[in-house]
């Protein structure tokens, strides 16, 4: 049993688990993927389904675009596990080719601004015309449609109209965006994931396949959902920072200690609530409700100069065993060898980079990096197409070998 220590080096499929042998590569392997490649939550959204076994093949631009000579392509790890290929789509042959590779999938991930697509010769009605069962996942920040659908924006903006950004942030301060995780990848790329699996299901079902409009916007307010109910019942304020999840609660907020580092407290419940006090050594008596929010400011200094008395490490001595919901707030180098998380295979290391796992966990189908060999010598190895074609291709310019 691992207690600890680096996270699991992979020279090939990595992950937490190691399947049994003869189980699946992954409970997407009979799901084929064409991802048009682009940025935030297209590639998230391949990313998962190659993680959960799907074959995804990444068609990159020609000619692709300059990459910062210390951001090498073993670091973007939103295009791991896949072989890609660059395919210039504006020529004849190119766009040929594309709509053959989208003949024989079941999904097509693309995070285009509107029309692009279409643009290229690409769109739905090209597409489903092709392959009546294509699900075809579209990514992008303010929907398809919309006095809003053609602007750019990032993240930052997609939260701000969402009504999402105001609830985020400290008391007396300005809104705070949660770099970019909450829009572009939760609200983004997992919405898109979640969007086409359910559509590729029922289209094995119906024999039909339809569009998947994924918009960063709708996801964004779609995780807040609970916050909106809370706030309908009156029990959410709009003042940020004055919320039972907001740190407006003493007893949900990270407190500095000793040593400059943090500990993080989530006692939301009375039982964890008063077990914190007394494992800090404070007298329940004192502040008994914790509910009471007339006695938070007074809670605040008392956990504050507490915290302050000893290193983060002394707290987590101290604090081991107790169900109080206090945890350290651990750095990424420090989180990848912290014990549960290597017991868990929370992380990867793969190609020399540590890297997040795949997630969830499956009892009989693993996930996992995959190694795109087949991306290596025949980017298209599987999808049909001859290799004295690729060849013709690659010699015109018209398809350029990935990696």
């Amino acid at each position: 049993m691992s207690t600890g220590g680096t996270p699991r080096e992979t020279d090939g499929p990595a992950n937490g688990q190691r399947p049994a042998n003869g189980a699946a590569a992954g409970p997407l392997a009979a799901l084929r993927v064409v991802e048009f490649a682009g940025k935030g939550p297209a590639p998230f959204a391949a990313m998962l389904l190659s993680d959960l076994g799907a074959q995804v093949l990444r068609v990159e631009r020609v000619p692709a675009p300059e990459r910062h000579p210390d951001y090498r392509v073993e670091h973007d790890l939103l295009r791991r596990g896949r072989a890609d290929v660059g395919i210039d789509l504006k020529t004849p042959p190119g766009l040929e080719l594309a709509l053959e590779l989208i003949s024989s999938a079941d999904v097509l991930i693309e995070g285009y601004r509107p029309g692009v697509m279409e643009k290229l010769g690409l769109g739905p009605d090209v597409c489903l015309a092709r392959n009546p069962r294509l699900v075809y996942g579209r990514a992008t920040g303010w929907g398809q449609t919309g006095p809003l659908a053609a602007a750019a924006g990032h993240d930052i903006n997609f939260l701000a109209v969402s009504g999402v950004l105001s609830m985020l942030g400290r008391a007396g301060g300005p809104p705070t965006p949660p770099a970019n995780i909450l829009g572009d990848f939760g609200g983004g790329g997992m919405l898109v994931a979640v969007g086409v699996l359910a559509a590729a299901l029922a289209a094995r079902t119906s024999g039909r396949g339809q569009v998947v409009d994924a918009s960063i916007l709708e996801g964004s307010v779609l995780l807040a959902t609970l916050l909106y109910g809370l706030r309908a019942a009156g029990q959410w304020s709009d003042e940020r920072g004055t919320n039972l999840l907001d740190t407006g609660a003493p007893y949900y907020d990270v407190y500095e200690t000793a040593d400059r580092r943090w500990m993080a407290v989530g006692a939301v419940e009375p039982r964890f609530y008063h077990n914190l006090l007394r494992a800090l050594g404070l007298d329940s008596a004192e502040f008994p409700n914790p509910a009471d929010r007339s006695a938070w400011p007074r809670l605040r200094e008392r956990l504050t100069a507490v915290f302050r008395s000893r290193t983060q490490a002394e707290w987590v001595e101290r604090l081991s065993g107790v169900d109080a919901c206090a945890s350290p707030v651990l750095t990424p180098d420090e989180a990848a060898v912290f014990p549960h998380n290597v017991e868990r295979g929370v992380y990867a290391r793969y190609q020399g980079v540590t890297q997040p796992a795949p997630a969830p966990k499956f009892s009989a189908t693993p996930g996992r990096i995959p190694e795109p060999a087949a991306g290596r010598g025949n980017p298209l190895a599987g999808w049909g197409v001859a290799a004295d074609r690729l060849e013709t291709l690659a010699a015109r310019g018209v398809i350029v070998s990935g990696g």
